[in-house]
């Protein structure tokens, strides 16, 4: 596979619960750090909240996750919300969900259902995009052989990332996964081209 779901940008929901109140936010993150950003700025932002809980999912492989209880009994809140994240099959999100405490006990199996309700009214209200995982290549050859490299580019339609022209030639290209190989055996029939060697 060389596609994934993610969300384009940050979105909101809402669940009540026997007066517990749970404000629920699905963010769009590359990596842990970001993670950790965006989990301190809510904190900061409803610092007055009983607990603020979440889940995250990263890679277009979706193998690198974690989830929180943030002092819910444990697997109430962290992995509903992580659960969720898992049935939409998404991926590079993170999912907090703030709690205000009502007054009344929701059980386990109450705060269960309420931290996934509060996950799905947030990706119901998310714009769900596909993304394709992309792959480099940089390459150089000589100038007369540019033809031959630029109609390649106009078939397989990789993103050029960087050029340069002068006696000798040196690019760089994105394609999506699926096309990689077919991009690298065109190339590698052009005569004088050659992939400079990585440590």
């Amino acid at each position: 596979m060389d596609t994934f779901k993610t969300v384009k940008e940050t979105s909101k929901g809402l669940f009540t619960e026997k007066k517990s109140k749970f404000i629920s936010f699905v963010i769009p993150v590359q990596t842990v750090e970001d993670v950790k950003i965006e989990v301190e700025k809510y904190r900061k932002e409803y610092y007055d909240a009983r607990h603020v809980c979440w889940a995250y999912m990263l890679g277009s492989g979706r193998d690198e996750f974690r989830s929180n209880d943030d002092g819910e009994p444990s697997g109430t809140a962290g992995k509903p919300i992580l659960g969720q994240i898992n049935s939409n099959e998404l991926t590079n999100i993170l999912i907090v969900v703030i709690r205000y405490f009502g007054g009344v006990k929701l059980g386990t199996s109450g705060l269960i259902v309420a931290y996934k309700e509060a996950a799905i009214e947030a990706i119901a209200n998310a714009e769900i995009i596909e993304k394709t995982v992309d792959l480099e290549i940089s390459f150089q050859f000589e100038y007369p052989f540019m033809n031959d490299v630029m109609k390649i580019v106009k078939d397989l339609e990789p993103a050029i990332l960087n050029q340069q022209y002068d006696t000798g030639c040196f690019m760089t290209l994105k394609i999506r996964k699926g096309l990689y190989d077919q991009l690298i055996s065109r190339l590698e029939k052009v005569e004088s081209l050659h992939f400079p060697q990585t440590d």
